[in-house]
């Protein structure tokens, strides 16, 4: 049947004033095969034929999808830049429809029935979007034996105790961050797996293949050291990155400290980067080699290990705030090695170095900064 109604009423949003997916188009066919796909994605979404009414909810619908037959009368009205809008033909696009999608500041063309699968996954992803994308960050040895990935995985978990967290493990050399967090035997994707894959990796659809341990999920490499497709490839680690950050409300990054390409491009999708060090002279210097070139991909801040120098002089050498500084933590291997992970209890010194790190560059710090 034809339409011609204003955008419908919309529903509460999932989350932080987000609401539904908004449709906008008077093309019968795209309309129809649209509201199937958000049928199928359990997604109700407010639709319009008229790009003025679709004002009203651009810029808090959790995604648009804009019709092709109505993009040049919605650029004429010069609506506010936002993520999350795709253009979606009915057919072949004509040449134009890119200057068009250029106007808008349009993230991709989409010519149904063709990509039907990938505006489904956007349509998923959508209804478990965060008020704002999840905040990411980074976390790298500045010394060696640094403890790094032990940090990492206790900023997950203490992470996860608030809601949604990833942790994603980029480095093929490090112990392997599902063992230390004693998941290691549970189901789920690993790098081989997901370096096999091709397509838009949907946030739900990485949350769902994840091992899973409550509200933490984890990418690691698998057991058996690196080898041949456990090289981490580019391609991969972007999509991954992408896609947790879609779906989760912290994701935690384990970085190499070896670094190359892609660990610098890794670092700049961080919103904050913790450099972990000893506490010693001879592993604040090594922080301070490695902090001078990690300035470049954005601010960074340290975590200080152990005992030898305070936290002022560690500021003072690194040239870098320190956000936690703690003694080592009794019976942390034993933990681990029973498959315990590294947060035993929340009065625990890693709990409570997490914690303050979280407090310092996490979501609410990061809505604080935006507000």
């Amino acid at each position: 049947m034809p339409y011609d109604e204003e955008s419908t009423a919309p529903r509460a949003g999932n989350s932080g004033g987000m609401t539904n997916p908004l449709i906008i188009t008077r093309d019968q066919a795209l309309h129809d095969e649209l509201q199937r796909l958000a049928a199928a994605a359990g997604v109700v979404p407010d639709v319009t034929s008229d790009p003025a009414a679709a004002l009203r909810s651009w810029s808090t619908a959790s995604v648009v999808l804009l019709g092709a037959d109505v993009a040049d009368e919605l650029a004429a009205i010069e609506p506010p830049r936002r993520v999350g809008v795709h253009l979606v033909a009915w057919g072949h696009l004509p040449d134009e429809a890119f200057r068009t999608a250029l106007a808008l500041g349009i993230e991709n063309v989409v010519e149904l029935p063709g990509c039907d699968s990938w505006v489904l996954e956007v349509l998923a992803d959508s209804s478990e979007r965060f008020d704002v994308d999840g905040v990411t960050i980074g976390v790298v040895g500045g010394s060696g034996g640094a403890g790094a990935t032990t940090f990492s995985c206790a900023l997950a978990m203490m992470a996860a105790r608030e809601g949604p967290a990833c942790l994603i493990d980029t480095d093929p050399l490090g112990p392997g961050a599902d063992q230390v967090l004693g998941m290691e035997r549970l189901d789920g994707v690993r790098w081989d797996a997901l370096q096999q894959t091709t397509g838009r990796l949907g946030a739900r659809a990485l949350r769902d293949a994840l091992p899973r341990r409550g509200d933490l999920g984890v990418l690691t490499f698998g057991a058996g050291g690196p080898s041949g497709v456990e090289t981490l490839q580019p391609f991969a680690a972007r999509a991954a990155v992408a896609a947790a950050t879609r779906g989760h409300r912290v994701v935690v990054l384990d970085l190499p400290r070896a670094g190359g390409d892609l660990a610098e491009e890794l670092m700049a999708r961080c919103q904050s980067l913790v450099v972990v060090t000893r506490a010693t002279l001879p592993g604040l210097s090594s922080a301070a080699r490695f902090a001078e070139l990690a300035r470049r991909s954005g601010p960074l801040a340290l975590v200080v290990r152990g005992s030898g120098v305070d936290a002022a002089e560690a500021q003072r050498l690194v040239g870098a705030p320190v956000l936690a500084a703690m003694p080592d933590q009794r019976g942390l291997d034993e933990a681990i090695d029973l498959g315990q992970g590294p947060v035993k209890s929340r009065r625990g010194v890693l709990a409570k170095a997490a914690r303050d790190v979280l407090r310092a560059v996490g979501p609410a710090a990061a809505a604080r900064s935006a507000a």
